[in-house]
């Protein structure tokens, strides 16, 4: 039996966890701030990861634009404890990927662009 969309992106998701041992979650969201799949550990609230990646994304479509920066690609988050990237799939949904503070950031940005381009023609 053939997978749906959606099983085939959280799909993706686990396996871009997989290859990455820091990357701790991954959802895919709308730009409206509706989770499309997520790969979450237990206790995130997937509402709540969706809402804040929607509101980052207004915020730095807002920043590229009116500072002549051209179309946002991706916003990066550094906490003490880790990083949250959110990356663009196409203009109707972004990749948010939370990694933890030992993540190797060159080899985290691979990883999150190669699974935004398989995710792209997912979406």
């Amino acid at each position: 039996m053939a997978k749906s969309r959606t099983e085939l992106m959280v799909a993706r998701l686990r396996d871009l966890q997989a290859s990455s041992e820091h990357v701790e979650a991954a959802a895919i969201v709308s730009v409206d701030g509706l989770s499309i799949a997520s790969a979450l550990p237990a206790g995130t609230e997937e509402d709540r990861v969706s809402a804040m990646s929607a509101a980052m994304l207004g915020l730095g479509q807002r920043m590229t634009q009116e500072l002549k920066r051209g179309n946002l690609e991706q916003i990066f988050v550094r906490g003490e404890s880790g990083f949250v990237v959110i990356t663009a799939i196409g203009e109707e949904a972004v990749l948010t990927v939370l990694a933890r503070k030992e993540a190797k950031l060159g080899m985290l940005f691979l990883d999150i662009s190669r699974a935004s381009q398989d995710l792209k023609h997912l979406i």
